[in-house]
């Protein structure tokens, strides 16, 4: 009989070795999103804004298919992507607090789409950084974070 260890063992990609899928952000202003892995391919999708949060679901040479949170993307060279992490507010005026706690002091509020950078993150709460604000959110209200990730 099978172990569920084995079941549970976390995807990598064939190139990187690193987990399948994981979230990264645009190093470039501008990125074509490809139908395929090659410059042959047609474009299906233009990625403008830099530092933009995208999860990478496949790999293949200098490839990385990635997403953003509407589902839209293809396949991406990877000199456009920084490991850099960020995340996108999906609540509006998300109220951000001086520690990982809702009863703690209000530092800023952020509107929906504000890109942020991606600090620690406890299992419930994230620290961000964005326009000179920094506190914690809570990670529900984020995209480009998995919902059991944690970072310190």
């Amino acid at each position: 009989m099978a172990t569920s260890a084995v079941a549970e063992e976390i995807m990598r990609g064939p190139i990187t070795k690193l987990p399948l899928p994981r979230y990264v952000s645009m190093k470039a202003a501008e990125g074509n999103a490809r139908r395929g892995p090659s410059l042959s391919h047609r474009i299906d999708w233009v990625f403008t804004r830099r530092d933009m949060p995208l999860r990478i679901t496949a790999e293949h040479g200098h490839w990385r298919r990635v997403q953003d949170r509407d589902g839209q993307g293809g396949w991406v060279h990877y000199a456009l992507l920084s490991g850099a992490r960020t995340v996108m507010v999906e609540k509006d005026m998300l109220t951000v607090h001086a520690r990982p706690d809702a009863s703690s002091p209000a530092v800023a509020a952020f509107e929906i789409g504000v890109i942020a950078r991606l600090g620690d993150c406890d299992e419930q709460w994230c620290r961000l950084s964005a326009g000179g604000y920094r506190g914690w959110a809570p990670k529900d209200a984020l995209w480009g974070v998995q919902p059991g990730e944690q970072r310190d």
